[in-house]
């Protein structure tokens, strides 16, 4: 059966899509360019590979953009489970998408700065690569909030797929942990940073919900029942 035949299908088949835009965007991309703790080899690799910086910021808004999509595509597969919980979801993820585009221009500013253009050539080299450090760090700032409605969206996400009985109820507690992982993970960074990096590496067994489920849809798919016809009224 293809995708477009299959409402679960073709769901999964936007979500893994746009799921490996944003991996190449927020993974692959500041792990080849971004040196932590290193401002001058962070700024020479930004400036000697502009080109994949640029196709990193077009990926985030890309990914973000299309994420709407997958939103009613989810929401056209398990509106029938619950209309109000199904809306919620779509509103969690819509909210999360102005916040990661207004966060892009984060990272538009460092390029910026480390490019060097003529309105900034009154400010000294290391000036501007210090700021261009501040505008990327705030970009991982700026990620820290929208990741709190990455979690959120999942809650009624999995209540979803645990109410439809089309869909396994594992994966509906799956996404909840996952949406509990995220909402954890925002929080931690915001008030107790020191603790990020542990707290990621315990939550990731949580976060792989959201992987599984896609998967689970792209592979296996999904068809919500028909809705029984309405019994004719009796005169």
């Amino acid at each position: 059966m293809t995708p477009m035949g299959n409402p679960g299908r073709f769901a999964g088949f936007l979500y893994v899509l746009t799921s490996i835009v944003g991996f190449f965007a927020m993974g692959y991309v500041p792990g080849k360019l971004i040196v932590h703790g290193n401002t001058a080899a962070t700024v020479n690799n930004i400036a000697a590979h502009e080109v994949l910086f640029r196709f990193g910021v077009a990926g985030q808004l890309i990914s973000q953009a299309a994420f709407i999509f997958v939103a009613f595509a989810l929401y056209k597969l398990l509106a029938g489970v619950d209309r109000r919980h199904a809306s919620l979801m779509v509103i969690l993820i819509v909210v999360s998408v102005p916040i990661a585009f207004v966060n892009e221009l984060n990272s538009l500013a460092a390029l910026a700065l480390v490019r060097g253009v003529d309105f900034l050539s009154i400010v000294e080299k290391p000036q501007r690569d210090a700021f261009a450090m501040l505008f990327l760090n705030l970009h991982g700032r700026g990620l820290v909030v929208a990741e709190l409605f990455w979690g959120l969206w999942l809650f009624p996400l999995g209540l979803l797929v645990y109410r439809s009985r089309f869909l396994p109820r594992f994966l509906g507690v799956w996404l909840g942990l996952a949406g509990a992982a995220w909402v954890i993970l925002s929080l931690v960074s915001v008030v107790l940073p020191q603790y990020q990096s542990e707290v990621y590496t315990y939550t990731q067994p949580a976060v792989f919900g959201e992987i599984a489920f896609m998967l689970w849809l792209l592979i296996k798919g999904a068809k919500p029942p028909a809705l029984a016809p309405a019994a004719p009224a009796v005169a």
